[in-house]
């Protein structure tokens, strides 16, 4: 069939039109690199994300992605270990899109019933090795040191102990304070069992039965240092600083104490976040992981008032913090905290 040169030419000009267009509508459609997904396109719709995160630290990362995708969020809030067995009893029927927790234990349970997607790589190379696990199943999205807090009046420097482990000789028995039930303390406990293996932590916690004081939460194991009712408490270093950032009026007789020397009492838990394999909306999942861990989502750590450490995409801690290198923290994969084990041998021990 012969076709007329005018009708080639139209031909021809239409399809540079459509090519044109085409172009246009891929630029004005793609999204920064926090706010897209793997394959590079924008995303959109709605994520339900199980968060064990602080909630207001939660909530300044979904305001900041919602306002930069446009994606809703909606959260879920619980415990590390109430919401690692809420997903492991909903199995593939999950609702939840994410899961953020604040110590690694509770991932490392959804990840062993095999219920997480890989991270998107991208993200993954957002995060240093030593603050995720081996597996790339999950990846940390913050971090917070064990200190000892200590009552200058009570304690002097050289009575300091030298390692966590020597909070089980009976020179400290009801000297000393903690949280057993916490999801926080179980994970010291946890790295320490990774460290020094079964027998070492079993040892530990029958000298911790016999020589501590229990409260529940690290806020008030710190309060009964700070009102002179025991000498000093092992918690997370962040509840001490932000009670300075905000009155002071808990820990003003309290002092921090870094074990170092990659003691298991230097532990830095990584808080984690996950894809569920079940997730609807994987492509937002995978961009909110993505951009939590990146630069702006890494500032809202660094700036805010949650005083935990940023880990990821170079991002320097609170400059009120000791820096992470100067912590010399013990080389930990937290993919290898059993908090199953470790539940068995609290339980041994009395201490739960």
């Amino acid at each position: 069939m012969n076709i007329p040169k005018k009708a080639l030419a139209g031909i021809a000009l239409a399809a540079t039109a459509a090519l044109g267009l085409t172009a246009c509508g891929s630029n004005a459609g793609s999204a920064p690199a926090a706010s897209g997904s793997a394959s590079g396109g924008a995303v959109s719709g709605e994520i339900t994300v199980y968060n064990a995160q602080h909630d207001t630290l939660t909530k300044e990362w979904v305001d900041a992605f919602t306002k930069e995708t446009g994606v809703k969020v909606t959260i879920r809030q619980g415990s590390d270990t109430e919401l690692s067995n809420q997903i492991v009893q909903e199995g593939q029927a999950s609702p939840a899109d994410v899961f953020l927790t604040e110590n690694s234990p509770a991932m490392a349970q959804v990840e062993n019933a095999g219920l997480f997607a890989d991270v998107d790589k991208e993200t993954l190379d957002q995060v240093p090795a030593e603050f995720r696990p081996s597996t790339g199943k999950w990846t940390g999205i913050a971090a917070r040191s064990t200190v000892l807090v200590y009552d200058k009046n009570k304690i002097s420097d050289d009575k300091l102990p030298k390692s966590m482990l020597d909070l089980a000789k009976p020179e400290w028995k009801g000297k000393w304070a903690a949280s057993p039930s916490g999801a926080d303390f179980q994970a010291i406990v946890a790295a320490l069992l990774e460290l020094k293996g079964e027998a070492a932590t079993e040892e530990w916690l029958k000298g911790m039965k016999e020589n501590f004081k229990a409260y529940k939460g690290n806020s008030t194991a710190m309060k009964a240092v700070n009102a002179g009712e025991v000498d000093a408490a092992l918690i997370y270093h962040y509840y001490y600083y932000g009670d300075q950032a905000k009155t002071g009026e808990n820990s003003k007789n309290v002092t921090p104490y870094f074990f170092k020397n990659q003691d298991p009492g230097a532990f830095l838990s990584v808080s984690g976040g996950g894809v569920l394999k079940s997730a609807k909306n994987a492509d937002a999942a995978q961009a909110f992981l993505k951009f939590i861990t990146g630069k702006q989502g890494q500032e809202v750590l660094k700036n805010g008032t949650s005083f935990e450490y940023a880990i990821a995409s170079q991002v320097d801690a609170n400059a009120k913090l000791v820096p992470i290198k100067d912590l010399q923290a013990p080389a930990v994969d937290p993919a290898k905290l059993n908090s199953a084990k470790v539940t068995e041998l609290m339980t041994k021990a009395g201490l739960l």
